[in-house]
């Protein structure tokens, strides 16, 4: 199971969107979208988890597709273990 940080999302970005998109490439196991707490919009990223090889295939066809509206160019991923322990 690998796990991507999807950015660059725009506002209107549901679950069930950032799913679709994925799921061309394999089964999204979990998907886990960042919410403003007021207004309830995505800001922006999400973190979602599939096996590796559909992962890599996902990584290799969406990082830098380009927004609608003019948002810009998603970001894919692969996210990296924090190194070290707690910080003093």
């Amino acid at each position: 199971m690998k796990k991507l940080f999807v950015g660059n999302l725009p506002p209107d970005a549901t679950e069930k969107s950032v799913t679709d998109m994925f799921s061309e490439f394999g089964t999204v196991r979990s998907i886990d979208l960042a919410h403003d707490i007021f207004t309830g919009k995505c800001k922006g990223f999400c973190f979602i988890e599939m096996e590796g090889h559909e992962a890599r295939a996902a990584q290799t066809a969406l990082d830098g597709k380009p927004q609608e509206n003019g948002g810009g160019f998603l970001k894919v991923r692969f996210e990296q273990p924090r190194r070290g322990g707690r910080r003093r």
